[in-house]
Formats: structure tokens, C-alpha cells, sequence
């Protein structure tokens, strides 16, 4: 259980789903042990934020512990969507946990959102990758089938393809220098599902992620960033987290997690 998620379901504001999803890693694995690894290294933190003034142990989150992949990731995803789904409907915001980043299109799926705002080192935005169109370099692509728009913060790499489709009205890709500077700019009415991939960050910071990218964003940005985009966010994910460090980035990844909950409970 991730430490003070342990609100009963039936009275959860936030549900915690850990998603250990590791099909179509094309580097290093890991990403399987990333749900275990979050919740492992949030054991030290202490419960109170003095930043909202609040205690994690009393936001209703709800830890529903992890819903196991199926050899047929299109399969996975649907059953996601739906857990997440059923969440949504009962009133709980869904925070899934990976997993390689895959694992965000069920998410996405389950809010609909008018926004998908991710921290990622790359774009995202192939059709297919090695012959998988379900891919985790796949992800902004088909959140884009489901939201209007996509924020990509932090990204630095892709293929010619994609960025050419990067400079298309829909998407922004923010360079890792530009994200200190980078502010939400949505309409008041608009939905968001906001997604961290662990790589946006520098390697320097979290080394334990399957594909690093070097010149990324630092911890502090990245959580700038999550505290002033949680308030507008109805769905909310930190993926591509494996075992490959000593808990640098699992202990990253549980921070923003903790933030993300924090900001958002206190806009509530």
C-alpha cells in the first residue's frame, strides 16, 4: 500500500492503481517493478505538507493495489479504462502508477479530456514503433484520438516524423529550457489529464527509467509544474519508473505523486 492511501474505496476522493505494465520496453526493463518501487520509497516521507497545509493520510486516497497486464495489451487497456472508469464514476480522481508509459492511453480513455499535458523526454507521437501501435512511443498520439490538444514539457528527442507532426496547431513541445517559463494556459471549462514519464527528468536525477534522455528538466520544474496543473486535472499518472537505480526515481516519482494530491485537494 502506498503509505496513508488507505481510505475504503467507498470513501476515496483519489484512487491509487498501480499498473506494472512492461510489453513493449524497448530499451531497459523494469518498468514492471515501477508500482512496487513507488510505494516502497514513499515509506520515509513524512504525512504533513507544509506547502498546503495539509495531511496526506486524511485526503481520501485509496490505494487499489495493482491490476495485473494480460498478454494482450489492447485487453490490458480496456480492463484499465474500465477500473479507472469505475472510479470516476464514484466520485475519485484515478492516479495510476506504471508501468511503461503505455498504460496512459487507459487513463486518458477513462477521463476524455479537452487537455493531455505530459512531462516526457520524447514526443510520443509515432503510429507504431518496431511494428506496435500500442507502443510506449506511441502515447501522445493516441491521447490526441481522445483530447483536443497535447503539452509536451520537457521533450527533446524524437523522429523527423514526429516532430514534424509536433508543429501542428494541436500539440506544443516545450524545450527543457523553456519549462521553468512554461504557465497553463487552459480555459476555465477545460478537462485535463496530466501524465509524467519519469524521463523528462534529467538521468542525473532518475537514472532508473528504461529509455534515458540527457539535458532534461529538473525536480523543482517538474514540480512547479504538477502543482499548478493538478487543480485542472481530473485523471493524473508517473509511469516508466524501473529498478534500475538505487530509488532515485522511484522516490521522484512518489514525490510528485504526493504534490499532485496535495495541489489538487487543496483547490478542492
Amino acid at each position: 500500500m502506498f503509505p496513508g492511501a488507505d481510505a475504503p474505496r467507498a470513501e476515496a476522493d483519489y484512487a491509487l492503481v498501480g499498473a506494472p505494465l512492461d510489453a513493449s520496453t524497448s530499451f531497459e526493463p523494469g518498468a514492471r517493478f515501477g508500482p512496487d518501487r513507488v510505494r516502497r520509497y514513499a515509506e520515509a516521507f513524512d504525512d504533513y505538507d507544509h506547502y498546503t497545509d495539509r495531511h496526506f493520510s486524511k485526503l481520501a486516497v485509496h490505494d487499489h493495489g495493482d491490476v495485473g497486464p494480460t498478454a494482450d495489451t489492447g485487453e490490458y487497456l480496456t480492463f484499465l479504462r474500465g477500473t479507472c472508469a469505475d472510479f470516476r464514476e464514484a466520485g475519485a480522481v484515478p492516479i495510476l502508477v506504471g508501468g511503461e508509459h503505455t498504460v496512459t492511453v487507459a487513463g486518458v480513455r477513462a477521463v476524455e479530456p479537452d487537455v493531455f499535458v505530459c512531462l516526457d523526454a520524447h514526443l510520443d507521437l509515432r503510429e507504431s514503433y518496431a511494428g506496435d501501435p500500442l507502443s510506449h512511443a506511441t502515447v501522445t498520439r493516441h491521447a490526441l484520438a481522445v483530447a483536443d490538444r497535447a503539452v509536451i514539457l520537457g521533450a527533446r528527442t524524437g523522429s523527423e516524423a514526429e516532430w514534424d507532426r509536433a508543429s501542428e496547431g494541436d500539440v506544443r513541445a516545450v524545450a527543457p529550457a523553456d519549462v521553468p517559463d512554461w504557465e497553463p494556459d487552459f480555459d476555465a471549462d477545460d478537462s485535463v489529464y496530466l501524465s509524467v514519464d519519469i524521463d523528462a527528468f534529467d538521468p542525473a536525477y532518475a537514472p532508473g527509467t528504461g529509455t534515458k534522455e540527457p539535458f532534461g528538466i529538473e525536480p523543482r520544474e517538474g514540480r512547479r509544474v504538477v502543482r499548478e496543473v493538478a487543480p485542472f486535472a481530473e485523471g493524473f499518472d508517473v509511469v516508466e519508473v524501473n529498478d534500475r537505480d538505487d530509488g532515485q526515481a522511484a522516490v521522484l516519482a512518489a514525490k510528485l505523486l504526493r504534490a499532485f494530491v496535495y495541489s489538487h485537494a487543496a483547490d478542492r
